[in-house]
C-alpha cells in the first residue's frame, strides 16, 4: 500500500516574484489606438483643408511678390510692388463700391426675410405655397438666377417694364445706366439670399416657447415691444448666423456682376472679388500677382468684419 502524494495548491514557480502587471501599460496601447484612429478619421477633413485653404493661402502670398509672364507663369520677384499699385484712387473706388455692396445686400437681405418669417409660422391655408414661393430663390445657382433676371429686365422682352408702363412710369435702363446697375445687382443677390435666410428665421421663429409668449403677453407685452424685447432675443442666434452668412455671400459675389454688367457701366459695379477675376482670367489678361495681392487684401477685410460681427455684435446673442 503506497502513501498518498501531496500536490502543491500554491503559484507555480516562477511566478512567485514577476510583479503584478501596471494597468498603466495597458491603457496606452488603448490610447495609441485611439489617437490613430481619431487621426484616421480626421484626415479627409485635414486634407481638404490642406489643399483648398492652406495651399491657397501660401500660394498666393507667394504670387503677389513675384512677377508674370504672358501665360501666368512667376518669372521674378518684384516684392511689394503689386501692392504699391493697390494705392491708387481706382483702387479704392473698387473698395468703396464692395462696402457699399456688401451693406446694401446685408440690411435688406436679413431684415426682408425677417418680416416675413413671422407669418410663415402661422398655421393659415395656404401657407405652404407661401413658404414654397419665398424659399425657391434658395434653389437657384447664380449664374441661372442672373440669366432669368436679364430676361426679365431685357428692355425689349422685360415684363418688369411692361408693369412700369400701365402705372405710367419710365421703365429705366436698368443694367447699362450708372445709377441703376448697382441697384439691379444688389435687388438680384437680395433676391437669391433672402429664402436661405428665410429658412433660417423661420427655424428660429417656430422654435421660440410659446409659454414664454404667453408669460409676456400677460405682463403686458404685446405687439412691437413682444417682438424686440421678448422675440429677437430669443431668435438672435439665427439672426446672427444669417447676418454673418450674407456677409460673405456678398463679399464673395462674382456670377452676378460678371453676367449681369460684367463690372460696368465704366467701372460702377467692380466690386473686389469681380477685379481679382478681371486681372487674373479675364480676357487672358493672367495677371496673378496684382490678383493675389488684391486676394490677399480680401483676406484681410474679410477677416476685420469677421473680429466686428464675433466680437461685438455676438456679445448681444442669447444662446439657450
Amino acid at each position: 500500500m503506497t502513501a498518498p502524494t501531496l500536490t502543491a495548491t500554491g503559484p507555480p514557480v516562477g511566478q512567485l516574484d514577476r510583479p503584478s502587471e501596471d494597468p498603466r501599460r495597458t491603457k496606452r496601447p488603448a490610447r495609441a489606438r485611439e489617437t490613430a484612429l481619431g487621426l484616421l478619421f480626421a484626415l479627409p477633413g485635414l486634407a481638404g483643408l490642406g489643399v483648398f485653404v492652406i495651399f491657397p493661402l501660401f500660394q498666393a502670398g507667394y504670387l503677389s511678390t513675384r512677377g508674370n509672364d504672358i501665360l501666368g507663369n512667376p518669372t521674378r520677384s518684384v516684392g511689394l510692388r503689386h501692392f504699391h499699385e493697390l494705392l491708387t484712387p481706382a483702387f479704392g473706388t473698387v473698395l468703396w463700391q464692395t462696402l457699399v455692396f456688401t451693406v446694401l445686400v446685408v440690411v435688406p437681405g436679413v431684415l426682408l426675410p425677417l418680416s416675413l418669417a413671422a407669418p410663415m409660422t402661422q398655421r393659415l391655408p395656404g401657407m405652404r405655397i407661401f413658404r414654397t414661393a419665398f424659399a425657391l430663390p434658395f434653389a437657384y445657382s447664380v449664374s441661372a438666377a442672373s440669366v432669368v433676371w436679364l430676361i426679365m429686365l431685357n428692355p425689349g422682352v422685360s415684363p418688369v417694364n411692361w408693369v412700369l408702363g400701365l402705372v405710367g412710369l419710365p421703365a429705366p435702363n436698368w443694367t447699362t445706366e450708372p445709377g441703376w446697375a448697382m441697384a439691379t445687382v444688389v435687388g438680384v443677390t437680395v433676391w437669391m439670399v433672402s429664402g436661405f435666410n428665410l429658412l433660417v428665421l423661420a427655424a428660429g421663429l417656430a422654435g421660440v416657447d410659446e409659454e414664454v409668449l404667453e408669460a409676456a403677453r400677460i405682463d403686458g407685452a404685446t405687439g412691437p415691444r413682444q417682438f424686440f424685447s421678448i422675440v429677437l432675443p430669443l431668435i438672435s442666434p439665427s439672426l446672427f448666423f444669417a447676418v454673418v452668412t450674407t456677409t460673405l455671400t456678398a463679399l464673395q459675389a462674382l456670377g452676378q456682376v460678371q453676367i449681369m454688367t460684367d463690372g460696368g457701366p465704366n467701372g460702377h459695379t467692380r466690386t473686389l472679388v469681380y477685379s481679382i477675376f478681371d486681372h487674373a482670367f479675364h480676357n487672358n489678361n493672367s495677371n496673378f500677382g496684382l490678383a493675389s495681392a488684391q486676394g490677399l487684401v480680401l483676406l484681410v477685410i474679410g477677416v476685420l468684419i469677421a473680429v466686428v460681427q464675433f466680437g461685438v455684435l455676438e456679445r448681444r446673442v442669447h444662446y439657450r
